[in-house]
Formats: C-alpha cells, structure tokens, sequence
C-alpha cells in the first residue's frame, strides 16, 4: 500500500517510516497495561492511566476512559502534591468533556510546577475543544517554535487540520513525519486520522479515504479509523463494503457510533429489519451513556437521533446541550441542523 506522504509532491516525499505492525503493537499495549497493574509509584500510575486511554482510542472501548477517570481520581487522593496528578486526571476529564474541571486541575497542576509542559500541553488541547481557537495556538505554536518535536509539531498539525487549513495542516503533518524518531505505530496512524477527519468534513472524500487506509494499515485494529472509512465507502457508493467493516466494529466496542452508522445505512438501503436492531442496540447505549456522561456524548447522541433514531426533539435538546458545553462552529451547526428537522416536523 503506498503511504499517505507519498501522495504529495516530489519535494515533501520522506523516508518511510520503521514501525512496530500495527497488530503487534496493540498486543504490546495489553502487555504494558497488565504489567502496571497494580503498581504504587505515581509514574506508572499516570502511565497506567494513559495507556488504557491510549487503548479505548483505538480500541474504541469507553470502558477504558471510565477506568481511567477512576484511577485517575484516586491518583490525585494519594499525590495531592504532585503537578503529574493533577494534569493525568485533568487529561481525563477532558475526554469527558468536562472542561471546566480539567481546567480546574490543570490550574492546580501549574500552581505545583509552574514550567510543567505537559500542562499547557493539555491546557492547550482542552482550548481547541472549546473553540478557543486563538488561545489554543498560542500554546501550540510557541511550543512547536520552541522544541520542533514530534510531538510539539504533530499538535499544531491536528489544531490547523481541525480549523480546516489544509495546506497548513498538510505541511505540519510532513514536517511530523520527518521528526518522528519513534517505532509505535499510535502517534502516526492518529495524525493520518485526523487529516482524514479534516478532509471528510470538506468533503473531500477521496483524499479522506487515503487518510484513513493509511492510518489503518498502520493500525488494523484502529476503530475510529475503520468506522469513518466505512461512513467514507457508503458516501462513495459502497455500502456493502461498509457494512462489512462496520459489523464486526459495532459487536466488540461499546461505542455506539458503529451501530448508529450501520442502522443509518441498512435504512438507507431499505433492509429496515436488519436496521431496527442496531437501531434499538445504539439508542440504548446512548441513552446510557448520556445517563453517566452527557457532556462528552450530547454531540454523537445528537446526530444518532437526527439521522436514523429519528427522534429530532431529542437530538434539539442534546445539541443545546452540546453547544452549552463548547461553543464550536461545529456545534452551531449540529444545533442548526436540529433547528431545522424540528421545524420541518411542525413543532
């Protein structure tokens, strides 16, 4: 398979990458968190922690992140002194969407250690969620001027990928490529992901399916990746090629993004009972989800119910609520969308 650098020109073509398989690479994860289990001292307990979050993004596993906020709020009980604490359980507030109080801990975690890097870091990330975009860059770009590190130039790629600014984002993500001196596939499959996101969301589709094959043959097993290069396939006329990658997704994560694609889909194609199933299956897991985490899920509950859910009261008061929580472009949109569907029904 040719890899996504060398669809770009001439002069931006680098040396391929030495990588770790993908498969291996996530044997070795499960291998790494089962030998911190358990362990006492504050580092391999954030590195516990980051691990399982690590692994619910590929895998998409919830679960992962649960566990993962509640070890990390107990790290903070026992190391109440330590800046690392405070900035491992604001990182995962954060995948919560619970902003305010990642802040909060970040905040804390600086008062600690005012030169810690990992806090602006993440600091800088929960930014970009709320759409305090310029506040995010500041962060961003000083620390990329600053160091030139993978990971320091890799976060400015995503932020610019994210505000749509292809050239940008595209010349970021090949000056990350040239300074990754690692061997784990993770950190390079989750750049090409979101290149692909930023492209699908320009419609762009055939330069998003790049995107995401490259990120996949990277890391077979990379769900996020697998579910959008299905929503890609069935955009592009391919539904039963989408259907085939999405099965197998919506069995084993608890993410119930795949089933929503899969009822929207097999509805589209008119198999209205294959649909109704994973149509039951998604609206109970959101419902659950939204029970135990309404910030974080508002936004997916949101579409589920505006598309195949078929519900665009319900989808109105999440996108409400999601644009409570961020007030992002994205989420004007998603209300506007459900403004307009519940127009259209009469209320």
């Amino acid at each position: 398979m040719t890899d996504l650098s060398e669809t770009f020109a001439p002069e931006f073509r680098l040396e391929p990458l030495v990588l770790t398989g993908g498969s291996i690479a996530v044997l070795n994860l499960q291998a790494q968190i089962e030998g911190l289990e358990g362990c006492d001292s504050l580092a391999e307990a954030a590195s516990l922690i980051d691990l399982l979050m690590l692994q619910g993004l590929i895998l998409g596993r919830i679960s992962n992140y649960e566990r993962a906020a509640q070890l990390a709020d107990r790290l903070v009980d026992v190391a109440a002194t330590d800046s690392v604490a405070y900035v491992t359980r604001g990182r995962t507030r954060s995948v919560f969407h619970r902003f305010t109080e990642a802040l909060d801990d970040l905040d804390q975690a600086e008062r600690l250690s005012p030169d810690d890097g990992a806090a602006k870091q993440e600091r800088a990330t929960v930014l970009l969620a709320l759409g305090r975009y310029d506040e995010a860059l500041l962060t961003y770009g000083n620390a990329a001027d600053r160091t030139g590190r993978f990971q320091d130039v890799a976060a400015l790629a995503g932020f610019w990928a994210e505000r749509g600014e292809t050239v940008t984002a595209e010349r970021l993500y090949l000056q990350s490529l040239g300074s990754y001196r690692g061997i784990s596939p993770f950190p390079i499959a989750l750049l090409d992901f979101q290149l692909g996101v930023m492209w699908m969301r320009l419609e762009r589709l055939d330069q998003a399916r790049t995107c995401f094959e490259t990120a996949i043959h990277r890391v077979p097993a990379y769900a996020a990746a697998q579910g959008h290069l299905a929503e890609v396939e069935a955009a592009l006329g391919e539904p039963e090629a989408a259907i085939a990658r999405l099965n197998p997704l919506a069995i084993s994560a608890d993410d119930p993004d795949y089933a929503a694609q899969l009822a929207r889909i097999l509805g589209e194609m008119g198999r209205n009972d294959e649909c109704l199933g994973w149509r039951r299956l998604a609206a109970s897991r959101y419902d659950a989800l939204i029970k135990d985490h309404p910030a974080a899920f508002a936004d997916h509950a949101a579409e589920f119910w505006l598309g195949a859910g078929d519900d665009p009261q319900r989808a109105l008061r999440l996108a409400e609520l999601n644009l409570r929580i961020r007030k992002t472009p994205r989420a004007h949109e998603l209300l506007a969308q459900a403004l307009e569907a519940t127009d259209g029904r009469g209320t």
